[in-house]
Order: structure tokens, then C-alpha cells, then sequence
């Protein structure tokens, strides 16, 4: 039975946080909703002290936010989405269309249909989601979405030149500065000078999270994307080092970020804990990974290989680095993750910022049915069929028979309409 060394906030602590968030984002949505324009407005002056004369960027300003940059950021901004696009395009290209003929004369088939429009949030706030740009308007692009518009939030005081850069370059039609809530809810919502899209991508914060949960239905979503998770599962073959920085790389996204360490060396999960302790005495951002590791950091000790694929399929954590002895068995085993990380030799951080695969990934255990955003998120698989006389008659008998089974009279008369039409052919 895996021992916890180290637990976080309680379940009902973690409960009554969520419903705290629900109540305001609830309130912020039905404000846009009702006052449009001038709502967001209020909200952008209220949690960004943001209010210019137009929150949607000019191409003269854009292309200012791209002068500013040196050339080296713009260079590893281009490098970074060309790894993004080429892992897309990978996967566009595993999506075909399909049409067979699965009886005589009947012809059954399927398209991908790109949505038509689609609204990528990119966090900034705390810090310059730079990447984020990356991992929903490129794939989006790759995808062939017609329409694509982006927002985020100020940075400082104004929009920052590497995140516009970024949503520029990858394909953005459309780029506001307008952070949080009041971003999701423009472009899901729409105002009198934000017209809304089919659909919304993009990690945040909670707040923005529970946004996309309250608006899922009325628009299509990615996923849901809160929060930062980490788990790292290690055993001896690793050392406290790698442990605590990797844990900590995350745990700095914010101050409710799970950081998890599951081992089955009880040396290395004491040893990780004081490592954890020493590395906050000098991290820069030691002021969020620090509270993130207080409330919300575990160490789970297990017995063996298959208890720590027990634990770390409960767990479903967003992000999964495997560094042990044997990699590949928690890749042939594990069930619920969001990406996994295979060997001391990759991190997150490559993850999140340049190697390819997508860093926008399930939260808070939806990766027990979900897998991160990817092109097919921004594509529809839509069903047609086509049939022949003949066929439609016999199909059709037993279409009326199963009809009559479930009471339907209607969906029966459907039915038996093409079998008097048909059926002299089909006798033929």
C-alpha cells in the first residue's frame, strides 16, 4: 500500500477553493454577456488596469511588438512553432477521409471538417506564456481553421512583444490584448466589436479554466486545462537533483500547481524533500514554487513497478516524467496521463516550450478520458451515407421492424415508405 511522506491541502480545502472560483466566473460571464464591450472594458481596468482606446491590436502594432524583439528571440519563436507545426502536420496527415461500400449498394463514409472559427487564449499575466501562442494557434492553423483570433492578457502594462510575436507569426487573423475571464467570454460570447468563434483553446488559470467549463455546450472547447500538474515517478536509478529541479520547474507555473514525486526508493524520497527545501533557498521564483510545494507538493512511496502504475493512473496527473530503470514499462502500462516524459534525458520544460508535442494537456484528472489538444481537436469527423434503390429497400425491412420494436411510428413510416418505392426493384 503506497505511503504518502508528504501530502497537501485537503480534499474539502481543494472543494471549497473550486466553488469560490465558480460563484466569480459565473457573475463575470453573465456581465459580459448582458453589457458586451462595455463589461470587458470594466474587467480589463479591474484586473489589468488595461483600458486602450481599442483592445484589438492594428497590423502597425503588431509588427512594432515583432521590431522590438531581438533577432535571436525571433529566431527560437520560428524554431519553436516549426516543431509544433511539423508534429501537427504529422498528425493532420493520420487523418483520412473514409468512404466504403459496407453492403451492396450501400456507401457509408466519413469527412474532417475543420471548425470555422476559433478563439486561442495565451496566459501572461505572471509571466509570458510565450509557447502557449505556439501550441493553439499553430495547430490551429495546421488544422485549417478559416478564422483564428487570440488573446492575452497585458504584461506589465501593455502587450507583451514576444506573446504577440508569437501569435503573429503562427497565423493569428485576429489579436486582441484582453486577459482572464473577460477574454473567454468575448470570444465565446461575443461583443458588439468581438465577433464570436465556433471555439475556445488555450490553458490559464483557474479562473480561466472554470470559464471554458461554464461556456463548454454553448461553444466547443479543447479541453479542460487549468493549473499546472507535475508527476514524477523515479526510482534509485535517479538522483534527488534531477527530482527537485524537475518538480520545482513546474511548481513555479503558480501557487495551487501539484508537484508529485512517486518512488519506490524511500532514500530518494527523503532526499528529494530536503533537496526541494535547499533549491527554494535560491530559485528566482521561489515565492510561488515554494507555496506550491507547501500546499499542494506530495511524495508517495510504493512497494514496486506495478503499484507505482496503480498510483500514477489514480493520480492522472497532466504531465508524467518517467525516470527510472525501465521507462518504457510505464509507457506499455500506464493508462491516465497527459504526456509522459520518458527518461532523465527529456523534461517538461521541453514539452512546454519547443520539442513538438502539444504543452496544452488535461487537468485535474481528466486525463482518465481525455488526451491533450492536438490538430483533431480543431476537426470535426462528420458521417454521410449514400445508398442505391435496391439497397434502400432491404435496408429499409429491417429499419420498419426495428422501428416497430421501439414504438416509433414516424421512423417507421420513414422506412416503410422506400420499400414501397423500392421494392419492385429489389424484387426485380
Amino acid at each position: 500500500m503506497a505511503i504518502f511522506l508528504k501530502t497537501g491541502i485537503s480534499a474539502e480545502q481543494d472543494a471549497a477553493d473550486i466553488a469560490k472560483v465558480r460563484k466569480t466566473v459565473e457573475d463575470i460571464l453573465a456581465d459580459i454577456e448582458k453589457h458586451g464591450d462595455a463589461a470587458v472594458r470594466e474587467l480589463s481596468k479591474k484586473f489589468d488596469n488595461w483600458s486602450p482606446e481599442n483592445f484589438r491590436m492594428s497590423k502597425g502594432e503588431i509588427e512594432d511588438c515583432v521590431r522590438q524583439l531581438p533577432k535571436q528571440v525571433v529566431d527560437d519563436i520560428k524554431f519553436a512553432q516549426e516543431q509544433i507545426r511539423n508534429f501537427a502536420q504529422i498528425q493532420r496527415d493520420a487523418l483520412r477521409d473514409v468512404e466504403v461500400e459496407t453492403l451492396p449498394g450501400v456507401v457509408l463514409g466519413h469527412k474532417n471538417i475543420p471548425v470555422n472559427s476559433v478563439g486561442c487564449y495565451v496566459p501572461g499575466g505572471k509571466y509570458p506564456l510565450v509557447a502557449s501562442a505556439h501550441m493553439s494557434v499553430v495547430t490551429a492553423r495546421v488544422a485549417g481553421v478559416k478564422r483564428i483570433i487570440s488573446c492575452a492578457p497585458p504584461y506589465q502594462g501593455k502587450p507583451h512583444p514576444a506573446i504577440v510575436a508569437a501569435m503573429h507569426l503562427g497565423g493569428a487573423d485576429e489579436i486582441y490584448t484582453i486577459g482572464g475571464v473577460q477574454a473567454i467570454g468575448a470570444m465565446a460570447l461575443g461583443t458588439a466589436t468581438i465577433k464570436p468563434t465556433d471555439m475556445i483553446a488555450g490553458p490559464g488559470n483557474a479562473f480561466v479554466a472554470e470559464a471554458k467549463r461554464q461556456l463548454s455546450g454553448r461553444v466547443g472547447i479543447d479541453l479542460f486545462a487549468g493549473p499546472t500538474e507535475t508527476l514524477i515517478i523515479a526510482d534509485d536509478s535517479c538522483d534527488a537533483e534531477m527530482c527537485a529541479t524537475d518538480l520545482l520547474g513546474q511548481a513555479e507555473h503558480g501557487p495551487n500547481s501539484p508537484a508529485i514525486l512517486l518512488t519506490n526508493s524511500r532514500k530518494l524520497a527523503e532526499d528529494t524533500i530536503k533537496e526541494v527545501e535547499r533549491q527554494l533557498q535560491t530559485l528566482s521564483t521561489a515565492a510561488i514554487a515554494g507555496q506550491a510545494w507547501k500546499d499542494y507538493g506530495q511524495v508517495i512511496l510504493c512497494k514496486d513497478y506495478p503499484e507505482m502504475v496503480r498510483e500514477a493512473d489514480r493520480i492522472a496527473s497532466e504531465h508524467v516524467q518517467v525516470m527510472t530503470k525501465e521507462p518504457d514499462y510505464f509507457l506499455r502500462n500506464m493508462t491516465n496521463y497527459g504526456a509522459l516524459f520518458l527518461g532523465p534525458e527529456t523534461n517538461v520544460s521541453y514539452g512546454d516550450k519547443v520539442i513538438g508535442t502539444n504543452h496544452t494537456l488535461p487537468t485535474r484528472k481528466a486525463a482518465r478520458y481525455t488526451g491533450g489538444l492536438w490538430v483533431g481537436k480543431f476537426i470535426k469527423t462528420c458521417t454521410y451515407q449514400r445508398v442505391k434503390p435496391e439497397a434502400s429497400a432491404m435496408i429499409g425491412e429491417y429499419c420498419s421492424r426495428l422501428c416497430a420494436v421501439e414504438g416509433f411510428a414516424g421512423h417507421k413510416a420513414q422506412a416503410d415508405l422506400r420499400i414501397k418505392r423500392y421494392g419492385r426493384l429489389r424484387a426485380a
